[in-house]
């Protein structure tokens, strides 16, 4: 019998970055693998339930021969006898949006559009997971990755994947942004089985984000001083970096153990200065050192399952980043 995974997903395009991208969840394994394809030149696909993975490559060539996403869907499913088990989501880089539910799709299925994206989504607990999609990411603030994280997150929260979670993935594409501008694959991310997927993958993305996407330069720069310097002292000392006594001021010792700490991580996307300014602004942003992407994996080697030194460290970075627009 043929895999039904029961799927929810978000297509959207983002103009003042000329991003498109696919961000979904699924009690189905590796989802990642089968539901999202997109190219910073054609536009962004997620095809699901009973999914047919031809109308990703297909769809995108149709969208770069000057098709709209109405068109696609409605090319694609013209010429599949198995469309009513099928369903997909399109947005082309030109800003049109189009989705399909087939009638043979299992309940609760259906999809929504509105200004540069659609979500669907089939199996699902309730209608209100939808809804609250569309909400997310049209409320929340930040670049596409935030608010299509925003929009699993709400998704899942209203009722989500009737049958569970199992696995989520994260597809952006933008001209050049891909690594050292060789491609179009922006972000990247994807947890292919695991307890609470969208969590593991909003921790996955912040490093990603820290590691491999450019940010504009700051400004102006704080320094680490006070309280927050020691605390971080402490840390970097229990991670290793740092043999001093920590105190209340961030030397010359003190930033070379943080540029290990940089090293170690292949945090060189950011300068020494900018990392010491994040971590100023985003530690006490950190609540105790909780976050909403907490999972086992970031509290790895504690017991207890709450996140160790690095992890905070990782998040205060990202949260003190975050005031920076993304290149």
């Amino acid at each position: 019998m043929t895999p039904r995974p029961s799927t929810f997903s978000i297509v959207a395009r983002d103009p003042e970055q000329d991003a498109v991208g696919v961000a979904v969840q699924s009690k189905f394994v590796s989802v990642g693998s089968v539901v999202p394809f997109v190219s910073a030149d054609a536009g962004a696909i997620a095809t699901q339930s009973f999914a047919n993975v031809a109308y990703g490559p297909d769809g995108l060539d149709l969208l770069r021969e000057g098709r709209s996403a109405e068109e696609v869907v409605a090319e694609l499913t013209d010429a599949d006898d198995e469309a009513p088990s099928r369903q997909v989501g399109v947005v082309g880089a030109d800003g049109s949006v189009a989705a399909f539910t087939g009638d043979e799709c299992f309940d609760v299925a259906g999809d929504i559009q509105g200004e540069h994206y659609t979500v669907q989504g089939n199996i699902l607990e309730n209608e209100a997971t939808l809804d609250a999609m569309a909400e997310a990411f049209e409320t929340t603030d930040g670049g596409l990755p935030e608010r299509l994280l925003a929009a699993l997150h709400a998704g899942n929260d209203a009722g989500g994947d009737k049958r569970g979670e199992q696995s989520a993935a994260m597809y952006i594409a933008k001209p050049e942004g891909g690594y050292d501008g060789g491609n179009d694959r922006w972000v990247d991310v994807r947890v292919d089985d695991h307890d609470r997927p969208i969590d593991e993958l909003e921790r996955v993305f912040k490093l990603y984000d820290i590691t491999l996407l450019e940010r504009e330069s700051p400004a102006e720069t704080r320094s680490l001083s006070g309280e927050t310097a020691e605390a971080v002292l402490e840390t970097l000392s229990e991670l290793g970096f740092y043999d001093g006594t920590p105190s209340d001021e961030f030397d010359d010792e003190a930033a070379e153990a943080l540029e290990s700490f940089r090293g170690m991580n292949n945090f060189e996307n950011h300068s020494l200065s900018v990392l010491e300014d994040a971590i100023a602004r985003g530690w006490d942003d950190v609540d105790g050192g909780e976050t909403a992407g907490e999972s086992e994996t970031a509290g790895a080697g504690d017991p207890t399952g709450e996140p160790d030194g690095e992890a905070r460290l990782i998040e205060a970075i990202w949260q003190g980043l975050s005031r920076l627009d993304r290149k």
